[in-house]
């Protein structure tokens, strides 16, 4: 058996000498400020539209590179490119931030998506842990606490289901806060993220897993019972393997050995359901009671759920010691480098048909950024490093 330790350096190899060099050269807009992210496989710019989730997602991953591996100059500047864009044009005048501008800055798509004010608040705070400026901290923290007051109804206006009838919560949002909370936890007031992290993860765990299943769903009726419609069958399994490493690094936080050991069997569980047992990969969507799924592209294999799933694998293996957990990720291992990493040119492939075919060839586009691969590698790799 292949030994976890020897893969640190290649996932820090991939990140610093091809994935962060790719977004580095080709997505700098010079003329009007912010990142192009609709690249094609040789990184050339196919679409201006700026989206604001992709923008802060990418100040981010440079904020996240100068904090904690190496205080480059040009990683700060990368960061202050995006920030500086989405601070002038990115939000309306009450604070929200909207899902799309023009190349310009000019508003295009309303801000229905509360994940825009997620990853702008993510990447604000990662971004004030760099420079000390006061005005990247109160974006930060303005922004958190915007998100907090619109969580129960995260699409305010901009909702287009009929109220009362069906009134489903989403698990995409506790699954995101749990995450953001601890990344802000140094600058928010102290004692602040642990008070909203508990019922974070008590709605997770008590209202969207499902004892029976061991699964987690994405949907579920406002008073927490399921739901059975399209929406309230639906299992995603990348969301709860992605969620699964949040609250490992939750229970390491607060020391919670019990939720640690809770989250990986979870994983395991998300892992083993949504594994494609024909052609390998895992499975974009499928729906808990095996009827047809709502969405024709449920048997894909989508990047981000295969790079999600090597840090979930990689934090069960170092925390629980299990061997489960290696062998698992010397598979997906296997896989998405076999069929994401594009061996021509720079940066990975986003979208495979089930047979694990690449559907389109663009590295970067509306929904695929300077996020999943890059902050996947660096967390794989100082994951594994630990382990030596």
């Amino acid at each position: 058996m292949r030994e976890l330790k020897q893969y640190a350096a290649i996932y820090r190899d991939e990140l610093l000498d091809s994935v962060i060099p790719f977004w580095e050269q080709n997505s700098i807009d010079e003329k009007y400020g912010g990142y192009f992210t609709c690249l094609d496989r040789t990184g050339k710019v196919f679409d201006t539209d700026k989206f604001m989730w992709l923008q802060g997602r990418e100040v981010y991953v440079f904020s996240l590179l100068y904090n904690q591996v190496e205080k480059k100059q040009t990683w700060l500047d990368m960061a202050l490119q995006g920030a500086e864009f989405m601070k002038k044009y990115g939000r309306d005048a009450a604070g929200n931030w909207y899902f799309s501008l023009t190349r310009e800055g000019k508003p295009i798509v309303q801000p229905y998506n509360i994940f825009s004010d997620c990853f702008a608040a993510m990447a604000f705070g990662e971004l004030c842990k760099a420079t000390g400026n006061p005005e990247h901290k109160q974006i930060a923290v303005d922004t958190y606490f915007n998100i907090i007051r619109k969580q129960n109804h995260p699409k305010g206006i901009y909702n287009k289901l009929y109220p009362g009838t069906r009134p489903l919560k989403s698990f995409a949002l506790p699954m995101i806060l749990s995450n953001l909370s601890l990344i802000l936890e140094d600058v928010l007031e102290e004692g602040t993220a642990g008070k909203l992290l508990k019922p974070l993860i008590s709605e997770i765990l008590n209202v969207f897993y499902q004892k029976d299943s061991g699964l987690i769903l994405e949907n579920v009726l406002s008073d927490g019972n399921f739901c059975d419609c399209f929406e309230g069958r639906q299992i995603n399994p990348g969301h709860t393997i992605e969620a699964t490493w949040f609250l490992m690094d939750v229970g390491v936080r607060l020391n919670d050995a019990a939720l640690i050991q809770k989250a990986s069997e979870i994983m395991l569980n998300a892992v083993n359901y949504g594994w494609d047992e024909k052609y390998g990969g895992i499975f974009y969507f499928k729906d808990i009671k095996n009827y047809p799924p709502q969405q024709l592209e449920w048997d894909q294999k989508l990047w981000w759920v295969h790079v999600e799933t090597l840090i979930a694998l990689a934090k069960g293996y170092r925390l629980t010691g299990q061997e489960t957990f290696k062998q698992w990720f010397l598979t997906i291992h296997d896989y998405t480098w076999n069929h994401f990493k594009d061996r021509e040119y720079p940066e990975w492939f986003g979208y495979l048909n089930r047979q694990g075919e690449p559907l389109v060839t663009l590295k970067g586009g509306k929904w695929k950024g300077c996020f999943h691969v890059p902050r996947g590698l660096y967390q794989v790799w100082k994951t594994l490093e630990i382990n030596k």
